[in-house]
């Protein structure tokens, strides 16, 4: 193999991994390194934390037919449990960065309209029964063929549309705007802050904190979501220490009483997978688990190629990697939401809080790289220019020339164009080159002697600044280190 072969092979080759955990999760071939993974980790963390306080605020605000609620400590520990497990086997099975934990919008259908209908451990085994069809699906392979059907670009309209919905969410929370009724009567969340004007120290920690989070990524700061996060948690303690506010909107920013606690796992396998056809007609349950169904089918799918396309993983085809064992994890983190009564679980767009770090080295990938051809080692001196001193005295230096043809040529072309300086004359050479073996059919020599009529290459020429910079300098044949004009 010869020493430019090898040289591109290499330049084509992914980085080694320095230790089989590297190797394993592709963390160098990808273009990152260990710490910018960790702070990828705290970012997306920090991002989807607020399910832990809205997933018990949801299910545990609302009733079933029996007017039972469901424990908010004990919705907290399965929320966080199924969570950290179900994002640890998407990790290590799936080798996506793609967390998961307790779908927001879906939990709202699990509390306002299955739960009214039938008791919680009902609900929750309708849940396990839409995980577990997910799952069917994935193994006989038509949600991938589904997949594969829909186009590229409404796939990404999906995710979109699920990172406008929590933005909304965000806003409404955050106090920024508040419902109203419409003519409908119905309460849209359009007004401007609580009274139709932004006031309070809680609007003004939300627009600072939106303020440096878009400051930061626009200075390409690292782990500037996660900076932003921390910083705005830190001024709302202090606010809320010195300053008399009566209320903080879902959670008010004080230093716990607790900082650690033993977790209440009580929720956890309280179901009944078939129960729900004991207390409504068959047909209505049909109904239920297809809603279900519906909306995880198309979140998953907007999510998973949302995050994959920002972390620059998708494959030529414009396909996920591993999607497959993708799929079935998510429909496995469905059910086991359902088992542990913390509704069903499913791949959030958070997880793009990260892509800056991941998309800042997408150039290194392999798909992203261009092809290297073969070819001799390139002289570092082949485009050096000379020092302004020297360029005039290297173009009036002659041209060394084995080819006793070409040197005949350009004597001709010295011989028409008398006066004219030795780069223009080799700019000549290279058009007349070009013309004699019909690369420009077009030029046409005036023979007046001056070099100066119309239609004469030294139009096309101009300047030396017209021809290529790898033409008009090259290395001495006898010295490597002189340069010359050609």
């Amino acid at each position: 193999m010869s020493d430019s072969q090898k040289v591109a092979d290499r330049s084509t080759a992914p980085p080694p991994g320095v230790n089989s955990v590297d190797r394993f999760f592709k963390i160098s071939e990808r273009g990152s390194t260990f710490a910018r993974e960790i702070r990828g980790g705290f970012a997306t963390f920090f991002t989807m934390a607020y399910i832990l306080v809205l997933n018990p605020i949801i299910l545990g605000s609302a009733k079933d037919k029996f007017g039972q609620q469901l424990d908010a400590v004990q919705l907290t520990t399965a929320t966080a449990l199924v969570a950290a497990v179900m994002t640890i086997i998407m990790g290590v099975g799936g080798n996506l960065p793609l967390a998961l934990a307790a779908g927001l919008g879906l939990n709202a259908v699990v509390a306002f309209q299955i739960a009214p209908l039938m008791s919680w451990d009902d609900a929750m085994g309708l849940v396990v029964l839409e995980g577990l069809l997910i799952c069917v699906l994935v193994v006989t392979g038509l949600r991938e063929a589904v997949m594969h059907a829909i186009p590229q670009p409404l796939k990404q309209a999906i995710s979109v549309g699920i990172g406008l919905f929590i933005a909304f969410i965000g806003f409404v929370d955050a106090g920024f705007v508040s419902r109203i009724p419409d003519v409908a009567n119905t309460t849209v969340p359009v007004q401007l802050g609580g009274t139709g004007q932004l006031t309070g120290w809680p609007i003004l920690v939300f627009c600072l904190g939106v303020l440096l989070t878009i400051a930061l990524l626009a200075r390409k700061v690292k782990g500037a979501i996660l900076i932003s996060i921390v910083t705005m948690t830190v001024l709302a303690m202090v606010i809320n220490s010195v300053a008399d506010i009566k209320a903080w909107g879902l959670t008010t920013p004080a230093w716990p009483d607790k900082v650690v606690d033993t977790p209440d796992f009580g929720l956890l396998g309280d179901f009944s997978l078939f129960g729900a056809f004991g207390e409504t007609t068959a047909i209505t349950v049909v109904l239920l688990i297809f809603t279900l169904v519906l909306s995880d089918f198309f979140d998953t799918m907007g999510t998973v190629v949302g995050i994959s396309a920002e972390a620059g993983l998708l494959d030529e085809q414009g396909k996920v990697p591993n999607l497959g064992r993708v799929l079935l994890i998510d429909g496995a983190a469905a059910a086991a939401g359902g088992a542990a009564s913390s509704s069903s679980a499913t791949s959030y767009i958070e997880s793009a809080a990260r892509r800056r770090r991941r998309r800042a080295h997408r150039l290194l990938q392999p798909r992203h790289r261009r092809p290297v051809r073969p070819g001799p080692l390139p002289d570092p001196a082949a485009h050096h220019r000379p020092a302004p001193g020297r360029r005039a005295r290297a173009r009036r230096r002659r041209l060394p020339d084995d080819d006793p043809g070409q040197a005949h040529r350009l004597g001709q072309v010295r011989d028409r164009h008398p006066g004219v300086p030795d780069h223009r004359r080799h700019a000549l050479h290279l058009l007349d080159n070009q013309r004699h073996r019909g690369g420009l059919p077009g030029l046409r020599r005036d023979q007046d002697g001056a070099g100066q009529g119309e239609g004469h290459p030294l139009a096309a020429v101009g300047n030396v600044g017209a021809v290529p910079r790898v033409l008009r300098h090259q290395p001495d044949r006898a010295d490597p280190g002189r340069q010359v004009t050609r």
